[in-house]
């Protein structure tokens, strides 16, 4: 296709998904080969003003930044200051769970994949109390956990982590469960292997190199800057639905390795070329080709079919025909994706100052172009299947999560009803004990997890595994 052409749906189609969804900017890079093809601005910095976004506007990216997490394990791994296939307890000594004999046999690498088996804590609320203290748009803990004071640090967080009761959700490695904590703690080894900080050591070994002059950990540095997202929520005022600025930073340096880089769409590419080339971006090596190979492997399945998950990145090995490597970010006031396609040269990102907004569609659409498919086309496109009202009833119940995670089924008219967020919905049956969830921001996929003639002990939600409530 003709640049023109796909460049002009491009834009139409961003617009639209920003129209459909209300979301107040997006900064959207494309490049081909390293070479930059696409960089646009759309929308506002803060709802109300005309001060327009542009490709070098500094977003919140949040769980984009577990990449450059995982590409600080792997530079030290290649500066033999640590191994991937290490015990976690080597470096972090006071880190237990109920498991005594999984907890020695984590390691590293589990933590990279998110197969320690920690299910969904609140740890989150408690480490960022702090900074989202008199926030009216910050989410409270979860009502079925005690509260519990700040989480400060890393030892801190080791003995929340100890003190919790929570029964594993498989042996280390047998299953994957998005983990922030996994990634908190890794931000901890890193300083404990490097004699830094972990954003001093991200600043100096990688942003820099990268020639990443806009990106910070630091949101309040921000303050007064030029050029920077406002973050937003929606809410709703008289029966409608409303988005708000909602400004106040919430991340802290403890959660930082878990999803606190503030860059631009435009840097981003700087730091996605490395996954396409082997490591280099710039002629800056930033890691060995055998370490960038280990990373872009798909270690464990994760996330829904086709889905697997290397160090800190999601793997798609077949995307009509391509290798897709991505990662997504949501938190308050964001929604962000990145994605390399190595096999045709693309590079993309895709950032957004609104949460629950679909950043990965807004990512996707140049490539699906590229590809000669519509530009539409989603990752996954679903079946159909027929669930007996005996299967739909092993998976009746609640499954509660500890990041306030709360789904409750029940079958009537032998469907499955679901009640998530507010919402009321009738999954719809896609095989292997699976269903989806059509939802606002878009489709979820969510797979009942059960053992012989049991009911469902666990329902794998999107990333995560909720367990059963009892």
């Amino acid at each position: 296709m003709a640049e023109a052409a796909w460049v002009a749906e491009v834009r139409e189609f961003t617009r639209e998904t920003m129209a459909r969804h209300e979301i107040p900017a997006v900064a959207l890079a494309v490049a081909r080969e390293g070479a930059e093809v696409f960089a646009e601005g759309f929308g506002t910095r803060e709802v109300g003003t005309e001060d327009a976004i542009t490709p070098d506007t500094i977003f919140g990216v949040a769980s984009v930044t577990k990449g450059f997490t995982a590409l600080a394990i792997m530079q030290l791994a290649d500066a033999g200051k640590l191994a991937v296939d290490d015990p976690v307890v080597r470096y972090l000594p006071a880190y237990r769970t109920p498991d005594a004999a999984g907890t020695r046999a984590t390691t590293l690498h589990h933590f990279l994949t998110h197969t320690a088996g920690l299910p969904p804590l609140p740890s989150r609320f408690f480490a960022l109390a702090r900074a989202t203290a008199g926030d009216p748009f910050a989410t409270p803990p979860p009502s079925w956990f005690a509260d519990h004071p700040p989480l400060d640090n890393a030892d801190d967080l080791l003995a929340f982590i100890a003190e919790s009761e929570f029964a594993p959700l498989g042996a280390p490695g047998e299953r994957f469960s998005y983990c922030n904590e996994g990634f908190a703690l890794l931000g901890a080894i890193v300083e404990r292997a490097s004699d830094r900080t972990y954003a001093d050591y991200l600043r100096v070994q990688i942003l820099d190199p990268l020639g990443m002059a806009r990106s910070t950990f630091d949101r309040g540095m921000l303050t007064g800057r030029v050029d920077v997202a406002t973050l937003h929520a929606a809410r709703e005022a008289d029966g409608r639905r409303v988005i708000l600025p909602a400004p106040q930073p919430s991340y802290v340096p403890l959660w930082y390795p878990a999803g606190g880089l503030n860059t631009t769409a435009r840097e981003l590419l700087r730091y996605l070329e490395i996954y396409r080339t082997g490591g280099v971006s710039d002629g800056a090596r930033l890691l060995s080709g055998a370490g960038i190979a280990r990373m872009l492997t798909p270690h464990t399945a994760g996330g829904g079919p086709g889905a697997g998950y290397g160090y800190g990145l999601g793997i798609r090995r077949d995307y009509h025909g391509v290798k897709i490597v991505q990662h997504g970010g949501g938190s308050k006031g964001i929604a962000a994706h990145v994605l390399v396609a190595p096999g045709r040269g693309y590079t993309a990102a895709a950032l957004t100052n609104l949460a629950d907004v679909p950043a990965d569609r807004l990512a996707l659409a140049p490539l699906n172009r590229l590809l000669d498919l519509p530009i539409a086309t989603p990752f996954v496109e679903y079946g159909a299947a027929d669930y007996p009202p005996e299967q739909l009833r092993r998976y009746a119940g609640t499954y509660r999560g500890g990041e306030g995670q709360q789904l409750v089924t029940d079958v009537a008219d032998e469907r499955l009803l679901v009640r998530l967020a507010g919402q009321e919905i009738v999954a719809r049956p896609v095989g292997d004990g699976a269903v989806v969830l059509d939802l606002p921001s878009g489709e979820m996929y969510a797979r009942f997890l059960v053992e012989g003639d049991d009911d469902a002990w666990a329902v794998a939600l999107g990333s995560r595994i909720i367990p059963r409530w009892e």
